[in-house]
């Protein structure tokens, strides 16, 4: 039985986004556990402060502010009658923790772990709200660590699958945050959108999350929100720059600093974005050529002597997210190498960037897109059907994977290397015969 929190006192949190924001019992001591607390020590957006000076807000927030939307949600889905208090406080529980698992520079490491490990930062959320003292205190108030741990990260089976919209979905309280979050720290206006709209017209449809017909064009408005946030922000041209830094870096060190050996938990919880930034200054000369390579990468990158893009291309594709060849890390070394002999440099200078993400919500698969509940009401009755992103004409437009193909140098091989680049990938995209 779950210890009663009435009549506790909450703790109110100043936030510059949702205003006051109440936490009591298990979310306070999560919060003020070690595990969480490291995540004010992550920044949300990475290397996006090179171009947008505001965006130094972190993990942190972005995790509190996640659990207050969700609180949002499950409070209409309370008062709709579709589930109890107890399961609004699941919610809040999981949605807090749905970030706690991520690395140093956030995605960019995740790509570094994801190609070294075949991990991603929601199984070492998932492992660290098991094993770690988030696990104890969720045992103290009665939740189970292992449920908890497949909720957070939006996996929860049977009859729970539609918590995990709430928390991860399409629907889902991180999106909400992170646009109206994001929006705010850049100063880009995409994000603001209105989210109580959405959250107002939730409903329930065969065990699923749903929305009001009347909503569609708020939903419409915080999907195409998302994509043009994709476009000028996540994937800004000089924030990427920074990140590839970051990236190869990392990869440059990992033999030497262990930077994804993610065995011991309490190791990887020291990981974050000064550590690894300082790690990596600490490298000595005897520790080899990589070791020198990533501390001078990450000297230029403090300092701001970015690399430069010397190619860029935009492509929208129809078809799914495992398609695309050069997100595949060999078929990008592969380009880069060619790139690179044409232009008689080494192959480490040139940084082939393909961030990829659906411009609007696909399945966990990746390979569908997703369909949206809705619910009709009407003189004649409540009518529930089932609406294709497809079928709404702002986000047909706009539906499949949004890849920027980008090739950046530094800039003392910039010229050589904009030349070759135009060989090699041609004007209209890549040209060469390379095996993948």
């Amino acid at each position: 039985m779950r210890p009663s929190l009435r009549g506790e006192r909450p703790v109110e949190i100043r936030d510059p986004v949702h205003g006051f924001i109440k936490v009591r019992g298990p979310e306070l001591e999560i919060i003020d556990t070690p595990s969480f607390q490291r995540l004010r020590r992550i920044r949300q957006l990475a290397c996006a402060f090179m171009a947008y000076p505001g965006a130094n807000h972190t993990r942190f927030e972005h995790s509190v502010g996640t659990m207050y939307v969700a609180g949002l949600c499950a409070g209409v889905l309370v008062d709709k009658g579709y589930v109890d208090e107890d399961v609004a406080a699941e919610l809040r529980l999981a949605a807090l923790l749905h970030d706690v698992g991520h690395g140093p520079f956030s995605h960019v490491y995740e790509e570094l772990l994801y190609e070294k490990r075949g991990l991603t930062h929601e199984d070492l959320g998932s492992r660290m709200i098991r094993g770690s003292e988030l696990g104890d205190v969720l045992r103290k108030h009665g939740h189970s660590p292992r449920g908890m741990a497949a909720l957070a990260i939006g996996r929860a089976l049977g009859s729970r699958k539609y918590m995990n919209e709430v928390v991860a979905g399409t629907l889902s309280a991180d999106i909400m945050d992170y646009l109206l979050r994001d929006s705010y720290y850049t100063g880009a206006g995409f994000g603001r959108v209105d989210i109580m709209r959405v959250i107002d017209s939730f409903e329930m449809v065969d065990g699923q999350l749903g929305i009001e017909s009347d909503a569609l064009h708020s939903f419409e408005a915080l999907t195409v929100a998302r994509y043009e946030m994709f476009k000028a922000v996540y994937f800004h041209k000089t924030a990427r720059a920074g990140e590839s830094m970051v990236l190869k870096a990392m990869a440059f060190a990992d033999e030497a600093l262990g930077l994804t050996d993610v065995g011991d938990l309490e190791r990887y919880r020291r990981l974050d974005d000064e550590y690894v930034v300082n790690a990596i200054l600490s490298l000595k000369e005897d520790e080899g050529e990589a070791a020198v390579k990533a501390r001078k990468l990450i000297r230029d990158y403090l300092d701001r002597r970015l690399i430069k893009c010397v190619y860029e291309k935009m492509v929208l594709r129809r078809e799914g997210f495992a398609e695309s060849l050069l997100m595949k890390p060999s078929v990008r070394a592969e380009v880069a190498g060619e790139i690179a002999e044409v232009a008689k440099v080494d192959p480490d200078v040139i940084y082939v960037d393909v961030p990829t993400a659906p411009s609007v919500p696909f399945t966990s698969d990746r390979e569908r897109l997703v369909e949206l509940n809705v619910v009709s009401k009407g003189a004649t009755g409540v009518k529930k059907t089932k609406l294709s992103l497809n079928d709404i004409p702002a986000l047909a437009a706009i539906s499949g994977f949004m890849d920027i193909i980008r090739v950046y140098t530094h800039q003392e091989y910039r010229e050589a290397v904009e030349k070759a680049v135009t060989k090699v990938l041609g004007e209209s995209g890549y040209t060469t015969k390379i095996s993948v």
